[in-house]
């Protein structure tokens, strides 16, 4: 589905202003929203990664959402000291999808092409029905909640169970897919 999304909107995104280790919009430019099944491709990917680094990731999770939930902007905790992405090729589609034509600043955010944004969200459906039984939030929280054996085990059992998390959801922003679709 990435590869898709590439395809039909490489012609709007070749002259494009990103490029590595600009980091503008992992700091800068808001909601780093991924699927229940994304969150479990990042989170093999994270076995791989040293020990110590999976636990200072850990903590800056919790960091993250302890600033989120005083909305204060925190940058991703995958973006190195050197602005690159530790999981860039496992990145979110949120990710994928962001692009500028015009070097960033805070006054000057991003701009992305309509069409690019029309087919992301094309994108973002058809994300969501491949995980119908999952739900769509932010990436420290929807980490979280798959870092909870009993949500996990509910999840890839395929079993639905949205009253378990309603309160969490709710105070979070986390979508439940069955509903987005």
């Amino acid at each position: 589905m990435y590869k898709t999304f590439e395809a039909k909107t490489r012609g709007y995104k070749k002259d494009a202003a990103c490029e590595k280790g600009c980091g503008f919009c992992c700091k800068e430019a808001g909601r780093i929203d991924i699927t229940t099944l994304e969150g479990l491709v990042i989170r093999k990917a994270m076995k791989g990664f040293a020990r110590s680094r999976q636990k200072s990731l850990t903590k800056l999770f919790q960091q993250e959402i302890k600033k989120r939930e005083n909305k204060v902007m925190a940058p991703c905790p995958f973006l190195m000291k050197n602005n690159a992405c530790m999981i860039y090729e496992v990145r979110p589609f949120s990710c994928r999808r962001i692009y500028s034509a015009h070097v960033c600043s805070r006054e000057n955010p991003p701009v992305v092409n309509r069409q690019v944004m029309e087919a992301a969200d094309r994108s973002i459906k058809e994300l969501q029905r491949l995980d119908i039984i999952g739900y769509t939030g932010h990436l420290s929280y929807i980490l979280y909640m798959l870092s909870s054996p009993a949500f996990l085990n509910t999840y890839k059992k395929g079993e639905f169970k949205p009253e378990e998390i309603m309160e969490f959801g709710k105070a979070h922003k986390i979508a439940i897919n069955k509903m987005m679709v």
